[in-house]
């Protein structure tokens, strides 16, 4: 009997920040990779998750949410987001149902005007709305731009994720398995833990320490005792701000640090020793050399 062709392609994930990206993200790989927030703009480089299966390999790239940048690192992320859309097979286009269009929809929809490539509009936290707030965003949204298919979906929920991959598995073209079955993305250990950290970070102090943070990983070294110890610094731009992460005798900097740990050993399969440490580097997001130093390298893309 024949084989059915094996079917391998890229997909961008774009959207204004906040929209649930990331969400979706861990949810058809079935593991962590993408870092989730309440708070805009939490991705910052391209997080590339592999899902595969018997027939078929889609490579999903979740973007930073595409944005008005207001310095250097937001220049760096808007800029990765939209070279993104035309070095791919198709382009998910992701909104949140319960804010509706905004400007910020416009000015992705602006861009999207000289892809050459299908977009499909993909509503996102439709538990959060009724049917009827469902079909006039529908309505809203034909009439801004040529999608390829709207398709509503709960990336928390689940509800309807199966139908847009069916979907997606469609239109790729035949191609190469590019990675192994087992693998689920292209980044480095040390890079998932670093975002691990900045994650905890982000939740735990909400809006008193906003996206000024940056997570360095110093060393991962494996001891004898089969346990594997990370040290690492989180940077900040003030001193106020470096007081606020290590909070009261170190009880703020613990509780990261005891969060963290947790999801680094869920990745490594092994028991973590977490040393973190708190830098302070004013301005950072707006100088080339420190940019450079934490990972953001504005000449790869």
């Amino acid at each position: 009997m024949q084989q059915d062709s094996f079917k391998s392609g890229f997909i961008t994930i774009i959207g204004r920040p906040n929209v649930g990206k990331s969400t979706f993200l861990n949810r058809i790989i079935g593991q962590k990779i993408a870092i989730m927030s309440d708070k805009a703009q939490t991705t910052r480089n391209t997080i590339q998750g592999v899902m595969t299966d018997a027939n078929s390999q889609i490579i999903f790239i979740d973007t930073p949410g595409i944005h008005k940048p207001k310095h250097k690192l937001g220049d760096f992320m808007v800029k990765i987001a939209e070279n993104t859309l035309n070095e791919v097979d198709a382009i998910l286009f992701m909104i949140n149902a319960a804010e509706g269009y905004g400007r910020g929809d416009q000015f992705i929809i602006d861009r999207l005007e000289s892809v050459d490539k299908p977009v499909y509009l993909v509503i996102n936290k439709i538990d959060q709305i009724n049917p009827d707030q469902l079909f006039d965003l529908i309505v809203e949204y034909k009439d801004k731009y040529n999608f390829q298919e709207i398709i509503p979906i709960s990336a928390l929920e689940g509800n309807n994720v199966d139908h847009l991959l069916a979907v997606l598995k469609e239109q790729l073209p035949d191609g190469p398995q590019y990675y192994p079955d087992d693998q689920i993305t292209d980044h480095p250990e040390r890079f998932i833990i670093s975002e691990f950290i900045r994650e905890k970070v982000l939740q735990q102090t909400k809006e008193e320490v906003p996206h000024s943070i940056a997570v360095v990983i110093d060393k991962i070294e494996q001891k004898p005792n089969e346990k594997v110890e990370i040290h690492a610094t989180i940077i900040v731009e003030r001193k106020s701000q470096k007081g606020i992460i290590i909070g009261k005798q170190g009880s703020m900097l613990k509780k990261i640090g005891t969060q963290a740990r947790r999801d680094i050993e869920r990745l490594l399969g092994t028991k973590v020793y977490l040393d973190l440490w708190v830098k302070v580097q004013k301005d950072w997001r707006n100088r080339e050399q420190y940019l450079h130093e934490f990972g953001y390298n504005q000449d790869e893309y």
